[in-house]
């Protein structure tokens, strides 16, 4: 899929080079290692129906939809989901954290070159891709509605 950017990026949500990244991230985590007799499937597959899964909402985002287009059964699609949240969950501490002075700089700079001038100030928020959910969650729901009138989740990646 690689050699078809564009359907890499509307089945992922991503570019083949931030996913070549994210594998590098998590690939080694010793949730994909198991000494069962039913080997895993490699990592990347793993990480490419995650990044299906939560890249697509309504009936494409069912279990059953997605382990038609992996490929896989709907367990499958579901261990996979696991512990590919799993691996990730491993960078939390070192991935979101408050920006330092550089990094807020470096931000703003971003924003005043590749934005809207008038932003120029600005450097917390850039669009992201929405992972609806499916309730307004119980603690702050309120904090999770989205400009587009649902309750979801913004998820980023930076290199």
């Amino acid at each position: 899929m690689h050699h078809h950017p564009k359907c890499f990026r509307r089945n992922l949500r991503l570019l083949p080079v931030t996913f070549d990244a994210l594998l590098v991230m998590i690939q080694d985590d010793l949730v994909f290692h198991s000494n069962s007799n039913k080997p895993q499937l490699p990592v990347p597959y793993q990480l490419a129906i995650f990044l299906f899964r939560i890249g697509h909402n309504g009936n494409a985002s069912s279990v059953e939809s997605i382990a038609q287009w992996a490929g896989h059964s709907a367990g499958a699609v579901v261990s996979c989901t696991r512990r590919v949240m799993l691996a990730f969950m491993v960078h939390h501490d070192t991935a979101i954290h408050q920006p330092n002075g550089e990094e807020i700089a470096n931000a703003k700079a971003w924003v005043g070159e590749a934005s809207c001038f008038a932003w120029r100030h600005g450097y917390c928020m850039v669009d992201g891709t929405l992972v609806p959910l499916a309730d307004k969650p119980g603690f702050h729901g309120e904090a999770y509605f989205d400009r587009k009138s649902n309750y979801s989740l913004n998820v980023q990646v930076c290199q």
